[in-house]
């Protein structure tokens, strides 16, 4: 599946009170990550660092719900999951490119 047909059938299922079309979802995107940091917290602080099977599909299935949320997010704002991606993927490689990987800041 590629991103744009995720993000056409996740718009299927975003039911939400549209008054708050970025607030939800921007809300729901931070909730979701926190517990993906949980689940990854639990692995450290339990498991020594070793992720088993069970625990992999946990995160899998908390990830997935980032991307949910993340989806309904770039809808709202008009724009596309691939167009993002690719756009992530260009900077990077112009940062790695020009050695301006490690740092700060979005426009280095």
């Amino acid at each position: 599946m590629n991103f744009d047909v995720y993000q056409n059938l996740s718009r299927k299922t975003a039911i939400y009170k549209q008054e708050h079309n970025l607030v939800y979802p921007t809300l729901g995107l931070v909730g979701e990550s926190g517990e993906v940091a949980e689940k990854i917290k639990k692995v450290i602080r339990d498991k020594n660092g070793t992720v088993n099977k069970a625990t992999r599909e946990e995160i899998k299935k908390e990830l997935g719900d980032v991307l949910w949320y993340m989806s309904q997010l770039a809808t709202e704002l008009g724009l596309k999951l691939d167009d993002i991606a690719e756009e992530n993927i260009r900077k990077l490689r112009s940062r790695k490119k020009r050695g301006k990987i490690h740092g700060s800041g979005d426009n280095r």
